[in-house]
């Protein structure tokens, strides 16, 4: 919660930004915020995150994703909003191993509650935007790193431990792959999203539904590099930047985990003229000067 405030206390210095503590889960609070704000567009970003921790918390996953989002829902459908943009996860395509993931296949096979409750986000959009024609958009993020990131996260794990010459644990023996995506090419496709309200798709057939669009307005996208990186390479890199090297820890695959993702970003390119291109040297880099300088480590 520390690296969230300090955030925070930056953001506070704008004048295009105000602050208000409110659990999404409170349908009373978030029904008299909407009320209050008229919002014009919403982006949905807040969640309970992390597959690991939703095998141990999982009553906190539907409170904050489920509950908190069919307040946002609520909120939009009863006061006009024209677009709600919401974060999904490539999570939701669990044990699907066809490469690389298509938002036009289904995605019905989560394997942590984490998960689950992203993929009932997608489902509960489609339903207000069917009833009530609020215009929602998912974006499915792949593997987001960089500055002000989760501490939880391999990124944040693996510089800290190797500064402090602690082991690193490697997953599933360092036969992951990810497609890592650098935080602004996340937060550009957002935006950029944001201005492309979904419409319905005229070309959409009930005998043969495409998951991805809709008669209604309705639209999920996947945002990542399409490039997916090799976790051993990913460690490389984070060594390099430190100029120290990590002691590995081997481990197996663990509980609700997928050993490779890798977004297919056509739609995202075609629909809304966006293409995420940072590679893990520069965005790891990034991470590694702002991690340094804000912990106040010293490298090699």
């Amino acid at each position: 919660m520390t690296l969230k405030k300090a955030r925070l206390a930056r953001l506070l210095d704008s004048p295009r930004f105000r602050f208000e503590r409110l659990d999404l889960s409170d349908d009373a609070a978030i029904a008299g915020l909407f009320a209050r704000e008229r919002f014009q567009r919403v982006i949905h970003l807040a969640a309970q995150a992390g597959v690991r921790y939703s095998l141990e918390a999982p009553h906190a996953y539907v409170k904050s994703n489920v509950t908190g989002t069919l307040n946002v829902l609520e909120g939009c459908r009863h006061n006009g909003v024209e677009h709600l943009v919401y974060a999904s996860t490539s999570s939701v395509y669990g044990a699907n191993s066809n490469m690389p993931f298509s938002v036009h296949r289904i995605a019905d096979h989560p394997l942590s509650l984490y998960a689950a409750t992203k993929r009932a986000n997608e489902l509960m959009a489609h339903t207000y935007s069917s009833l009530f024609e609020v215009p929602t958009t998912g974006l499915r993020f792949f593997t987001v790193y960089g500055p002000w990131g989760r501490p939880d996260m391999a990124l944040f794990l693996f510089t800290r431990n190797i500064l402090e010459g602690k082991p690193i644990d490697v997953f599933n023996n360092g036969h992951h792959k990810r497609d890592f995506t650098y935080v602004d090419d996340i937060a550009e496709g957002v935006v950029r999203a944001l201005d492309k309200p979904a419409r319905p798709d005229p070309g959409w057939r009930s005998d043969d539904p495409d998951p991805a669009t809709s008669r209604a307005p309705f639209r999920i996208y996947n945002i990542g590099n399409h490039r997916p990186v090799e976790l051993m390479r990913y460690i490389e890199v984070i060594e390099e930047c430190l100029g120290r090297k990590a002691e590995k820890r081997f481990l197996p695959l663990q509980l609700g985990d997928v050993p490779e993702t890798c977004a297919d970003i056509e739609d995202l390119v075609a629909d809304v003229g966006y293409r995420p291109a940072t590679p893990v040297e520069v965005g790891v880099r990034r991470f590694v000067d702002w991690f340094c300088e804000y912990y106040g480590y010293e490298r090699c």
